[in-house]
This record gives C-alpha cells, sequence and structure tokens, in this order.
C-alpha cells in the first residue's frame, strides 16, 4: 500500500476546502452583522444579497429561482419576499411577455445601504486581488466553479435504468 503524500492532490485539497469553510463563514458573518443593521433576518439579508448580485450581473432572479440559490420552500420564500417588500426593500414586477413570470428587484434604498456596509471589506478584497495577475483570477474562478460543480453532483439523483 502506498504512503499518502503530505502534499498530494488530497492534502491540497483539504487546505482549500479548510480556506474557503473560514471565508464562508466570516462572508456568512458579514451577511448577519449586516441584517442585523437593516433590521432583517439573516436569511432575508442574503436574499437581498442574491437579489443585488443577480441584478449586477444582468440576470434577475425570479422568486423560484431565489428559493433554490438559499434552500428555502415556495411557501417559506413567499412570507420572506412579503416581508422585504412590506420594508420597501423589494419590489416584484411582471416585465416578462408571459406574465406569470414575476422578477424580484432590489430597491435604490437596499443597494445604497449594501454598498455603504459591505464597501470597505470589497475595497481590501479588491486590494488583495489586485495583487494576482487577470490570469490567475481567472484559473481561480474555473477550479471554484468545478468543484461546485462536483458537489453539486451529490444532490443529483443518480440515473437509474429500471
Amino acid at each position: 500500500m502506498e504512503e499518502p503524500v503530505p502534499d498530494g492532490v488530497a492534502a491540497q485539497r483539504e487546505r482549500l476546502a479548510e480556506g474557503l469553510r473560514a471565508y464562508g463563514a466570516r462572508f456568512t458573518e458579514l451577511g448577519r452583522r449586516f441584517a442585523v443593521q437593516i433590521g432583517v433576518h439573516s436569511t432575508d439579508a442574503f436574499a437581498l444579497l442574491e437579489i443585488a448580485s443577480a441584478e449586477q450581473r444582468g440576470l434577475p432572479l425570479s422568486p423560484a429561482l431565489l428559493s433554490r440559490r438559499i434552500s428555502l420552500s415556495s411557501g417559506a420564500m413567499t412570507a420572506l419576499l412579503n416581508r422585504l417588500e412590506q420594508a420597501g426593500y423589494v419590489t416584484r414586477t411582471r416585465e416578462h411577455t408571459d406574465r406569470r413570470i414575476v422578477t424580484l428587484h432590489s430597491s435604490k434604498q437596499v443597494k445604497e445601504l449594501a454598498d455603504e456596509f459591505f464597501g470597505p471589506v470589497n475595497g481590501r478584497q479588491d486590494a488583495v486581488l489586485s495583487q494576482y495577475p487577470s490570469e490567475l483570477l481567472q484559473q481561480f474562478e474555473t477550479i471554484l466553479a468545478q468543484l461546485c460543480s462536483t458537489m453539486g453532483a451529490q444532490f443529483t439523483p443518480p440515473d437509474s435504468d429500471t
């Protein structure tokens, strides 16, 4: 039997996973603090961040897509969106030709609050990332996407031939 190599792929995966877990924990804490600052539950704050981020990428979310991204049932998603709409943080529109499709948009107010809250940390992260060549960052994006895909495969039921 072959001895495990301390610097082999499995060891690198573990080190990367630990770094990603630590980053995720810090991101979660930031999101929790943002929620406290704007007076909403942390789940609501993460929903707002998903909505705003999707809009920024030019791909606004529907309630169904948002529920998949933050793992909420349709009933819980409806309650969450009702709260955010009542707070003036979100609007639901029907701009698609199929009027049954609802699109979510974050308010100008929530965008300003998020920019004010996350601006300093985003600036510090940009300073770190600017130290690396664009090609390396693109490779890192590719690696993250592939790692996420492999984890997502765990949730997909296997094809059955019966």
